[in-house]
């Protein structure tokens, strides 16, 4: 690493909830800078989980956010000529980087008609423990779980 490493961007918090996770979600669901309609999106979904729980959308969506973010990961590591995975933890900023991209992504090959249902849906079965982003936790873990014959190559 021959550059100093990139100061961290403050992110300003998110008009309604006043949270800074929010702004994160939110920049990372965005497409070709539409804020106001990422923004739109989120709020409109959180409202239907609301609806469909009858307790606070933001909580549900944070449960959400918990149930997805990974404790563990697989690295690929060189070592004499083979490749091995080798399970290491997540960083703290990575967790939520990838339980954020693990959310979106998923919500989007949803079969709902619009992005803001089918971003409630992932909220509400990701916030039970259940659907497809929670199941790439698991699968993840499960990696981890079964190279853990390779964690002394961890650098």
């Amino acid at each position: 690493m021959r550059k100093s490493k990139p100061k961290k961007r403050i992110l300003l918090p998110d008009p309604k909830f006043n949270d800074i996770m929010v702004t994160r979600f939110v920049n990372n669901m965005m497409y070709d800078g539409k804020k106001s309609t990422a923004y739109t999106i989120f709020y409109d979904a959180v409202e239907l989980v609301e609806k469909k729980l009858n307790e606070s959308g933001l909580d549900a969506w944070k449960k959400a956010l918990n149930n997805v973010m990974p404790a563990v990961e697989v690295k690929s590591r060189r070592v004499g000529g083979a490749n091995f995975q080798v399970p290491t933890e997540v960083r703290p900023e990575r967790k939520i980087a990838l339980g954020m991209k693990w959310l979106i992504s998923y919500a989007r090959r949803r079969g709902e008609k619009t992005m803001k249902e089918k971003l409630a849906g992932e909220i509400l079965s990701a916030a039970k423990g259940e659907g497809a982003a929670v199941k790439k936790k698991e699968d993840t873990h499960k990696m981890a779980e079964a190279n853990k014959a390779f964690s002394h190559f961890r650098f």
